[in-house]
C-alpha cells in the first residue's frame, strides 16, 4: 500500500514538474505590419528584435513580420535606416498583433539611402545582393536629366551596359535575356525606350530596387544570370501627394493619395516631346523639297495602382502598366494628275495587369496570391499609294506591308511565408504561366483602283506553351555564427509533345568570424526555357522571344561564389566576392542570319556553352551628408559554339577585363545637393577582317581608272579586336527651395563632362590615296555622345 502511494505520488510529482516545464516553455507570437508614418507605405526589411532574448526577424515584401518568443518580458526594438528606432516594453503572455508606424528622421530627409534595410551585410545569408532606394536613385547624375533605374544598376560591380548610353544589363557574363526583371513580382520582357537609351521604369513611381547576381534563393527561377526586383509605390494612405518634373527630353507627373479610410491610389505618367518640338522643323524640310509630310518619335509610360484593406488579415492590390514607343514618317507629293503618298514606322511596348491578394492565414503563416496578364509586342509597317492618270483613265495603286511579333503571358502564383520560430523563415509556393509566342508574321496587301489583287501572310506560326515551378526554402540560424539559406526549385516547360523539367538546388551559407565580419558562400543551379534572338548590338525592339522546342533546348547554368562581408567604422560596408559560372545551351544566330525571321527560326539558331569567372569589390557608405560607393570588377567571359568560329572558344562581345565605378552624393546644405559618377571599362571585343581580297568589277568606273575592285572581307577568330577603353565623368547639382505649398528643385547636370570620344562602333572606310596611287582602308571609331548638358525642373507637394 505504501509503495503504491509512493509510486502515485512520484508520478504526480513528475507530471507536475512536466507541467511546470511546459508552462515555462509556453510560447506566443508577435505579428503584424510595419508602415511609414507619413505615407502608409509598407516597409520592407524592417528589423524587429527582442533585446532580452536576442531573437529577431525582418518584414517581408508586404511589410509583414512574425516573431515567436517564450512567455516573458519583451523589450522589442523596431529599427530601419532613415527612421526613428522605436522600443516597446511589455509582458508576452498571449499572441499580439501590431499595426505599427515608423517616423522618418528629419536630418536624413531624402538625401541618404532612406528605406535601406538595416540588416547588416555581415548578418544576412544572402550574398551578391545590392539595394538602391528611390531617394538615392533620384540623386545619381543622368543622361538628359532623366532618372533611370537601369543606368544606376549599371554602376554596380558585376554589371555592364551594352554600350554608350544603353540600358541593357550584362550580369556576370550573362546576356540581357538571362535577367529576370520583376515589376511588382511580374516579369517584364522589354525594358527599353528610345532604342535602349532609357528604361521603361518611371523613377517617381519606384519604391525600391534590389539586384541579386548570385546565390539565388529558391523562390526565384526562369533566368540564368540575375534577378532585378523593382517594387513600385503602393500609394499614400494619409494625404494627397504629388511629384513631377520637366526635363530636357520628357515630362512626368505622379499623384497618390487615400480614397476613404481603407483605399489608396497611385497614378504616374511620363511622355517625351521630341516629336512635338521637332515637328515644325520637319514640316519645313518636307516643304522645301516640294512636298508635305512629318516624322517623329515619342514614348510614354503609365502606371496605375489601387489598394484596398478589407481587414488586418486581407488586402487587395490591383496595378496596371502600359508603355509604348512609336516612330513614324509620313510624306506626300502632289502633281498635276495625281499624288504619291508614303508612310512607314514601327512601335513596340509592354502592357501588364496585376492583381494581388494578401491573406494572413495565422499569426505565423502569410500568403500572397498573384494573377497577371502581360504583353510585349513589336510591329512595323510601310504603305505606298500612287494615283495618276494614263490613257485608260484614273489609276490608284496601293501597297501595304505589316510585321508583328511578341509574347503574351497569363500567369498565376501563390507564395507563403511561414515563421515557426525566430530561427526559421520558411518560404514555399507554386506558379503556372501560359505563354503565347508570335515569332514574327508578315502581311502583304496590294490593291488597284480599290480592288484587292494580292493579300498574303507568311512567316512563323504562333506557338503556345506552359511553364510552371514550385519551390521551398528555409532561412535558418544554427547558432550565432552560422546561418544557412537552403532550398529546392523544381520547374517544367511543356510545348506540344515536348516536356522539360529541372530540379535546381540552392544554398547560401554565412559564418561570422567576428561581430563585424563574415565569410559567405553560395551555389545555385538555374534553368531558362525561353530565349531572346538578338544581334548583340543596340537593344533593338526587333529582338524576338522564342520558346524551347524539340530542337532548341532549355538553357541551364550553375554558379558558385565565395566572399567576405564586413561593416567598417559603422558607416561603411565592404564586400569582396569571387564567382565562377558555367552556362549550357546559350543561343546565338548562325552566321549571316537576319533578325527578321521569315520562316523556320529554329534553323537560324545555334546553341553552345558559356563560361564566366572573376572577382568583385564593393565599398559603400550609406549614411551621412556624404554617401556613395566604389565598385571594381575583374572578369573573364567566353563562348563556344560548334557552328561559330570553327568550334573554337572566343571572348564574348562584352568580355571586359576591368570595370570601375565611383559614385558620390554630397549634401552641401539643406538647399544644395551635389552628385557625380566616374566609370571606366575595358573596350568591347569586336570582329575585324584579317584579310581583304579584291574582286574585279568592270562595270563601275573608279577614280582615274576605268575599272574598280569589290573587296571581300575574310574573317579569322571571332571578337579578335578590342575597342579603346571606355571612361566618362558625369556631374549633377540640385538646387532645392521650400515654397509655401510645395518644394521645387532645379537640377543641372552634364553627361560626359570632359567630352571623351568613346567608341560606339567601328567601321572601315576606303579612301583613294593619291600619293600611293591606290585605295587604302582605314578603321574609324564612331563616337555617339559628346558632352551633353541637361536641365530639369522638379516639384513635390
Amino acid at each position: 500500500m505504501y509503495k503504491q502511494k509512493f509510486r502515485i505520488t512520484s508520478l504526480l510529482f513528475f507530471l507536475i514538474l512536466c507541467g511546470l516545464n511546459l508552462i515555462a516553455q509556453e510560447k506566443y507570437t508577435i505579428s503584424g505590419f510595419i508602415d511609414d508614418a507619413s505615407s502608409g507605405e509598407k516597409l520592407i526589411g524592417v528589423n524587429i528584435y527582442d533585446l532580452n532574448s536576442e531573437q529577431g526577424v525582418s518584414t517581408n515584401t508586404f511589410g509583414f513580420f512574425s516573431l515567436t518568443l517564450p512567455q516573458d518580458s519583451v523589450l522589442l526594438s523596431i529599427s530601419y535606416v532613415g527612421y526613428k528606432t522605436e522600443v516597446l516594453t511589455f509582458y508576452l503572455d498571449e499572441n499580439i498583433e501590431l499595426e505599427f508606424e515608423l517616423e522618418g528622421e528629419n536630418e536624413l530627409e531624402e538625401f541618404s539611402i532612406v528605406g535601406e534595410r538595416i540588416e547588416k551585410i555581415e548578418e544576412s545569408t544572402q550574398m551578391s545582393r545590392i539595394s538602391i532606394s528611390s531617394a538615392q536613385l533620384k540623386q545619381i547624375p543622368t543622361l538628359l536629366g532623366e532618372n533611370d533605374v537601369l543606368k544606376a544598376i549599371q554602376l554596380l560591380p558585376g554589371v555592364q551596359s551594352g554600350g554608350e548610353g544603353q540600358s541593357g544589363l550584362y550580369v556576370r557574363g550573362g546576356s540581357p535575356d538571362q535577367n529576370l526583371i520583376l515589376m511588382d513580382g511580374v516579369p517584364v520582357y522589354n525594358v527599353s525606350h528610345l532604342f535602349g537609351f532609357f528604361s521603361v521604369f518611371n523613377a517617381d513611381a519606384i519604391r525600391d530596387v534590389n539586384l541579386i547576381k548570385g546565390g539565388f534563393p529558391a523562390r526565384y527561377g526562369g533566368r540564368l544570370s540575375s534577378v532585378l526586383e523593382i517594387n513600385m509605390k503602393e500609394g499614400n494612405t494619409k494625404e494627397l501627394k504629388g511629384a513631377g518634373s520637366i526635363s530636357t527630353i520628357a515630362s512626368k507627373l505622379t499623384l497618390e493619395g487615400p480614397v476613404g479610410e481603407k483605399t489608396s491610389f497611385l497614378v504616374s505618367g511620363r511622355r517625351t516631346y521630341i516629336d512635338v518640338l521637332a515637328r515644325p522643323l520637319i514640316a519645313a524640310a518636307f516643304s522645301n523639297e516640294g512636298g508635305s509630310g512629318t516624322a517623329g518619335y515619342n514614348f510614354y509610360d503609365l502606371n496605375f495602382k489601387v489598394n484596398h484593406k478589407f481587414s488586418n488579415k486581407d488586402k487587395l492590390y490591383f496595378s496596371m502598366y502600359n508603355g509604348l514607343d512609336r516612330f513614324f514618317v509620313r510624306a506626300r507629293s502632289n502633281y498635276d494628275d495625281g499624288f504619291n503618298e508614303f508612310e512607314t514606322g514601327f512601335n513596340w511596348g509592354n502592357l501588364a495587369f496585376i492583381g494581388r491578394w494578401n491573406h494572413l492565414i495565422s499569426e505565423k503563416l502569410f500568403s500572397n496570391v498573384t494573377f497577371n496578364y502581360t504583353r510585349y509586342q513589336f510591329g512595323t509597317f510601310a504603305s505606298f499609294e500612287d494615283e495618276y492618270t494614263d490613257q485608260n483613265g484614273l489609276v490608284n495603286e496601293a501597297f501595304e506591308l505589316n510585321y508583328d511579333s511578341g509574347i503574351y503571358d497569363w500567369s498565376g502564383k501563390i507564395d507563403f511565408d511561414y515563421y515557426p520560430s525566430p530561427a526559421h523563415h520558411i518560404r514555399f509556393g507554386v506558379q503556372h504561366t501560359y505563354h503565347d509566342f508570335n515569332p514574327g508574321l508578315f502581311k502583304v496587301k496590294f490593291s488597284s483602283n480599290n480592288q484587292t489583287e494580292l493579300e498574303q501572310s507568311f512567316g512563323n506560326s504562333r506557338v503556345y506553351s506552359n511553364e510552371f515551378y514550385t519551390y521551398i526554402e528555409d532561412d535558418f540560424e544554427i547558432n550565432n555564427r552560422l546561418k544557412i539559406n537552403a532550398g529546392l526549385h523544381f520547374s517544367g516547360f511543356i510545348l506540344k509533345d515536348d516536356t522539360y523539367t529541372s530540379l535546381q538546388p540552392r544554398i547560401s551559407v554565412r559564418y561570422k568570424i567576428s561581430d563585424k565580419t563574415s565569410i559567405k558562400g553560395s551555389y545555385a543551379a538555374m534553368a531558362q526555357y525561353i530565349h531572346l534572338l538578338t544581334n548583340q548590338g543596340i537593344g533593338l525592339p526587333t529582338d524576338l522571344w522564342v520558346p524551347s522546342t524539340e530542337r532548341i533546348k532549355p538553357q541551364s547554368s550553375f554558379q558558385g561564389a565565395i566572399g567576405i562581408a564586413s561593416s567598417i567604422f559603422k558607416k561603411y560596408e565592404l564586400s569582396v566576392e569571387g564567382f565562377y559560372k558555367e552556362m549550357d545551351n546559350v543561343v546565338s544566330f548562325t552566321e549571316g542570319s537576319s533578325l527578321f525571321v521569315l520562316e523556320g527560326w529554329e534553323e537560324k539558331v545555334t546553341q553552345g556553352s558559356g563560361k564566366a569567372y572573376g572577382a568583385e569589390v564593393f565599398l559603400q557608405k550609406k549614411k551621412g551628408d556624404f554617401s556613395g560607393w566604389i565598385g571594381y570588377t575583374l572578369s573573364w567571359n567566353f563562348r563556344q559554339f560548334d557552328d561559330l568560329n570553327e568550334g573554337n572558344v572566343f571572348p564574348f562581345r562584352y568580355d571586359r577585363r576591368h570595370d570601375i565605378s565611383v559614385v558620390g552624393i554630397y549634401k552641401l546644405n539643406d538647399r544644395i545637393n551635389l552628385s557625380a559618377t566616374w566609370v571606366y571599362g575595358t573596350g568591347n571585343a569586336v570582329s575585324l577582317p584579317d584579310l581583304r581580297v579584291p574582286g574585279f568589277n568592270e562595270n563601275v568606273a573608279f577614280y582615274q581608272e576605268d575599272f574598280s575592285y569589290n573587296y571581300v572581307n575574310t574573317f579569322g577568330e571571332r571578337n579578335n579586336f578590342r575597342m579603346r577603353a571606355y571612361h566618362r565623368f558625369d556631374f549633377n547639382i540640385d538646387l532645392r527651395k521650400q515654397k509655401k505649398r510645395y518644394t521645387r528643385v532645379w537640377s543641372f547636370g552634364a553627361y560626359n563632362v570632359y567630352n571623351r570620344k568613346n567608341p560606339f562602333f567601328l567601321q572601315t572606310r576606303d579612301r583613294f590615296d593619291s600619293e600611293k596611287n591606290k585605295v587604302v582602308t582605314e578603321l574609324v571609331e564612331v563616337a555617339l555622345f559628346p558632352v551633353i548638358p541637361s536641365i530639369a525642373y522638379k516639384f513635390e507637394f
